[in-house]
Formats: C-alpha cells, sequence, structure tokens
C-alpha cells in the first residue's frame, strides 16, 4: 500500500530534495534547458493504492488510479490512433487518455482516480469526477507539491503548516470540509471534475472536465417508463462495472433502499456469492436489522451482523480520527472501520455500497430547505438568504460558535471568508456559470453532491477501506447514473410524499414492497449514550485537558455545559460534543 507525491522545483535535485522529505522515494525526469525539474515518488506504508511513475508521449505521472470501463477508454484510444497496450494499468491508461484526448478523455473516463502529470515546466493535477479519491497541494520556496496523503505535505520541512482557523470554523458548521480548504494553512484540495495546471511561475490554471448540468426539456411527460427504465439500465450497469471479478461480492447492507438495490443488483448480475454486511449497536435501541435481514434473505446473501459498543468505540475513536485526511463529524466512522476490517478479514478485496442515493436524488434532509423556500417572506427580519438557511439546516454547530469559540478565535475570524461561500455557488448561481441549475430541488442536490458527496461520504469510505487494503465502490455515484438524475424531471425525484422515486421505481420488481416503500429512517447511533456511557472520561480529558487549553479553541465553560446536558432546548449536546471531540482527535494526530 502507498500513497504518491509529486514536486515540481527550479531544478530537478530541489525537487527531489522535497519529495524526499515529505517520505517518498523519488523518480525524477532529467530537465532539458531553462525546464523546471519534476520529481514523482510513492510513500510506503500509507494506505493507499498509488502507482508510478507511467510514460506516455513525453510525460510521466504518478497516480491512484481504479477504472471502470477500460473497454471504452481503450477504443476512444484506437479511434485516435494511439492504440494503448491492452494490459496497461489504469495509471497509463489514464495517463494516455490526458496526453492525446486531453480533458475530453478524463471526462470519458469512469472510476476512483487522481494523477499527477509531470508535464514540461507544469505540474497537471486531475481528480475524478465526483471525488472518490482525493488529492492536496501546497507552494513554497518557489516549489509546488502534492500528494494524496496530508500528513506528507504536513511532513515538508519547506510549508511550515499550521492549523487553519477558517477550516475549523467551517468544520463545525458542516461535520467536514465542503471545498478545498483543509485545516492546515497553505494546503488545498484538488476540487472533483477538475484539472489543475500548476506552473513553475506560481500560477494556477483551473479548468472543468466534467460538472452535472441540468436537463430538463419541458414539462414532465405524463408517462414515467422512460426515465425509470433508462434508470434501471444505468444502475445495472454501475453496478455490473464495479462487481469484482472471480471473487464473492461485499455489499455493506444498512436495510435502507439505497443498500438495498445495490445488493439486489449485485446478487442479480454477480456469477459469485453475494456477502452482506450490517451494523447493530445493541437490542434496545431502534434499528434497520429487520429490513437488511430481509433483503439478505430476499437475495440470498450470506448474511452477517456485526455488534459494535460503546467500549469499541471509545477504544478506537482516536484510530479511526488518525485515518482521515480531513475530520469526519460522522459518529459511523468506527462501525464503519469495523465493517471494513471484517470484509477484508473474509478475503474480499472490493465492498460496494449504497452511498449516493440521498445527494443524487433527493433524500429528506432536502424538506426543510423547500419548506422554508415556500414560506420565505423576503425583507422579513426573520428571512434569511438561502446560503444562511441551508447552513442552519445542518443543525450543526454553526450557531453555538459566539458561545464555543474563545474571545481570540472569534476575534481571528472575524475577517475571514463566509462559510456560506462553499454553497452559495450552486443555490445562487448566476447565468452561464457551470453550477446554474433551474430548479431549487436540484440546485440542493447539486450542492450536497459537490459538498457533502465530494468531501464527506467518498472521502470517509475511501480512506477507511483502504486503511485495510480493500476498495469501497458507490454504484450510485456514477457519473453516468449522476447525469441521467439531473436529466430526469424533479417531479420524479421527489414525487408527492414520495422521496427517490425514480429510484425506487427502477428496482421495485427485485425488492419485496415493504422495503421500497418504507420511509427513510436512518440508522440510530447512540452518540448521547456513549459520551454519558463509556466516552464521557475520554471527551473530558481530551477536550477539558492542558493540551486543549493551551491551543485555545474552545470555551471550557460551554464544554462542561454540553457534557452535563445542558445549555440548550433540544437534546443535541451530544451530536456537537461529537464534533468537538473528532475535532480534538484529528488535531492531535497531525500534531497541530
Amino acid at each position: 500500500m502507498a500513497r504518491f507525491c509529486a514536486c515540481l522545483a527550479p531544478a530537478t535535485g530541489q525537487a527531489r530534495a522535497h519529495v524526499t522529505a515529505m517520505g517518498a522515494a523519488a523518480t525524477g525526469r532529467a530537465p532539458g534547458d531553462g525546464i523546471p525539474g519534476t520529481a514523482l515518488g510513492l510513500i510506503g506504508g500509507e494506505p493507499g493504492r498509488a502507482e508510478g511513475p507511467f510514460t506516455a508521449d513525453g510525460l510521466a505521472a504518478v497516480g491512484e488510479v481504479t477504472l471502470h470501463n477500460r473497454a471504452e477508454l481503450l477504443a476512444a484510444l484506437t479511434a485516435h490512433a494511439a492504440p494503448a497496450p491492452p494490459g496497461c494499468p489504469d495509471g497509463e491508461l489514464l495517463l494516455r487518455c490526458w496526453a492525446r484526448l486531453g480533458e475530453e478523455g478524463v471526462a470519458l473516463a469512469e472510476g476512483m482516480f487522481v494523477l499527477a502529470v509531470a508535464d514540461g515546466r507544469d505540474l497537471v493535477l486531475i481528480r475524478d469526477h465526483v471525488g472518490a479519491r482525493t488529492l492536496f497541494y501546497a507552494r513554497a520556496q518557489d516549489a509546488w507539491a502534492a500528494s494524496t496523503s496530508l500528513r506528507a505535505l504536513r511532513r515538508w520541512p519547506a510549508l511550515g503548516t499550521s492549523m487553519n482557523l477558517a477550516a475549523v470554523r467551517s468544520f463545525l458548521t458542516f461535520a467536514y470540509l465542503p471545498g478545498e480548504e483543509t485545516l492546515l494553512t497553505g494546503v488545498r484540495e484538488v476540487l472533483p471534475g477538475r484539472v489543475l495546471r500548476l506552473s513553475g511561475d506560481g500560477t494556477v490554471t483551473e479548468s472543468v472536465h466534467w460538472e452535472p448540468r441540468e436537463r430538463l426539456d419541458g414539462p414532465a411527460p405524463e408517462d414515467p417508463r422512460g426515465h425509470v427504465l433508462a434508470m434501471r439500465a444505468l444502475l445495472e450497469d454501475a453496478t455490473a462495472s464495479r462487481l469484482p471479478e472471480g471473487e464473492p461480492a461485499a455489499v455493506l447492507l444498512s436495510g435502507g433502499i439505497d443498500s438495498s438495490l445495490v445488493t439486489a443488483l449485485a446478487a442479480k448480475l454477480h456469477s459469485h456469492p453475494v456477502h452482506t454486511y450490517s451494523i447493530s449497536f445493541g437490542d434496545d435501541l431502534p434499528n434497520e436489522l429487520g429490513y437488511s435481514g430481509l433483503v439478505a434473505s430476499h437475495c440470498h446473501t450470506r448474511h452477517r451482523v456485526l455488534d459494535v459498543s460503546g467500549r469499541t468505540v471509545a477504544s478506537r475513536l482516536a484510530e479511526a480520527a488518525a485515518l482521515l485526511d480531513s475530520p469526519v463529524g460522522d459518529p459511523l466512522t468506527v462501525p464503519n472501520l469495523i465493517l471494513a476490517e471484517t470484509v477484508a478479514a473474509d478475503g474480499a478485496s472490493v465492498v460496494l455500497n449504497g452511498e449516493g442515493g440521498d445527494p443524487v436524488f433527493g433524500g429528506p434532509k432536502n424538506l426543510p430547505m423547500l419548506v422554508q423556500e415556500m414560506h420565505r417572506e423576503p425583507g422579513a427580519p426573520w428571512d434569511e438568504d438561502r446560503a444562511t438557511a441551508y447552513l442552519r439546516s445542518y443543525r450543526k454547530c454553526w450557531t453555538d460558535l459566539p458561545v464555543l469559540l474563545t474571545q481570540d478565535t472569534l476575534e481571528a475570524l472575524r475577517d475571514a471568508p463566509r462559510p456560506q461561500r462553499f454553497v452559495e455557488p450552486y443555490l445562487t448561481a448566476g447565468a452561464g456559470s457551470p453550477h446554474r441549475m433551474g430548479h431549487l430541488l436540484n440546485q440542493l442536490l447539486h450542492c450536497n453532491l459537490r459538498t457533502k458527496g465530494a468531501h464527506h461520504i467518498l472521502n470517509k469510505v475511501e480512506r477507511l477501506t483502504s486503511s485495510q487494503g480493500i476498495e469501497g465502490r458507490a454504484p450510485l455515484f456514477d457519473r453516468r447514473v449522476v447525469d441521467h438524475a439531473f436529466a430526469t424531471p424533479p417531479a420524479y425525484k421527489l414525487r408527492g410524499t414520495a422521496e427517490k422515486w425514480v429510484l425506487k421505481e427502477a428496482v421495485r420488481d427485485l425488492l419485496p414492497d415493504t422495503v421500497v416503500d418504507r420511509p427513510k429512517s436512518g440508522m440510530r447511533v447512540p452518540v448521547q449514550q456513549w459520551l454519558t456511557g463509556p466516552l464521557r472520561d475520554l471527551a473530558g480529558d481530551l477536550l477539558l485537558g492542558r493540551r486543549s487549553r493551551q491551543r485555545g479553541l474552545f470555551r471550557p465553560d460551554t464544554i462542561r455545559t454540553w457534557m452535563k446536558g445542558e445549555g440548550t432546548l433540544l437534546p443535541r449536546q451530544g451530536g456537537k460534543l461529537w464534533l468537538v471531540l473528532t475535532l480534538e482527535l484529528w488535531l492531535r494526530s497531525y500534531d497541530v
């Protein structure tokens, strides 16, 4: 297992030195007259699938690349009189597509990929359409460095990173980092669907190789069967292309419609057995195990239910937080890690999941925004712009920041850009913008896809599964599925009171009606119980201890109040404390 890093500097020797300082074994390209030097290297011992360097058409690259449509890409290259060796690695194939077809070749690819290309005087960074893999970059001492490991850039002596307070506020607002900022000053994340060209003179040129577009041709037709049948065909293709060859398929099965339909499609399409996995937090809590068991029985899978106790979460929370390049305030991180371990121990190399249904097809979290827009009174004292209302709908720590953060921190953030900037391009996009969508539901889904989808869901899945040497694959995030979703009339996604209607109708024949038609309930995670039980001492020691106080981010009196279950009308202190605890563990892991 390995991550990669790449460097562009005035001379190859400098680039090699920078890459070595980041922990990689460097390979250099001999510079010509006046051409800046580059170095590409693999960082061993870090969980990832980095390979390279690859060479093609005078270019060199390293990458973490898994392609799901190799045959289509090979045919496209052949059609342009540039055939690639049929057995070439995925990273080399993607490099050839870039070298010969440019952004069109990258946009044609379907898969999970990031690629760093040494291209003459430039370093080119490419990230896949939806953000299934992550890539970071920074500049210091007239050099560019990029890596799939944030720790590598943290180790780079030339950079000298520190804590990014604006990113702290973003995390507490969203429960993840929704854009290109990271918690390390000077380090940025490449956005999904983008190509960045980093030049030796310090300039950055960004282009978009893919962005979902709203393609609606007038009112929704009375007969939705065309959209339903097209969606079914795309779902089958997306699932089939992600199934592992020559081994059983593993699927994370919660019991909701999204993971259930992936399970049903895998059982229908795969020539090997399908193994499914669910989580239990105890019989005394509301859960979806009845539904997941029903689906497993209906689809004839080998099913396992993993019991996860609060004590286990307490003992492994720091480990899970350290595996993430950006913190995720999701209490399922430890259970997800345990699932990945179990799948790997059972011998699987790939595990499918149902992630993507809500941000692409219209899950229930859009309803508060739709209601807000329906009753909005512009100019009224209580009125909020759409982006601000969106932040409030998250119900994280955004409204608590004045009492949670210390006065010094608040003062330091006074002139920092507002967190609304991450969602405004999608919710208030102007005409001609690549983010422009006309229908409010599509604006909300687009925003969810580009923020939570890329920076929370996919980030978490990739980092936790790769830590166990397996790949987590999400058919519902397939680029062609997403394109079709935004070409589907909104009335077929949210149809009356039925959420994700077109998705459900596309697989109705594969699942029991009680699964297809049930309302979404979600997995009930007993965060409040954990924080008053197994996690109580850990949270107190970390959040009220000397190291946290010296950092000076949080007001101890607010932390104490929340730990007592006081200070707010609704009992949401557990979720808020979870965010703060997750952040503290991440900062300690990165020694920030």
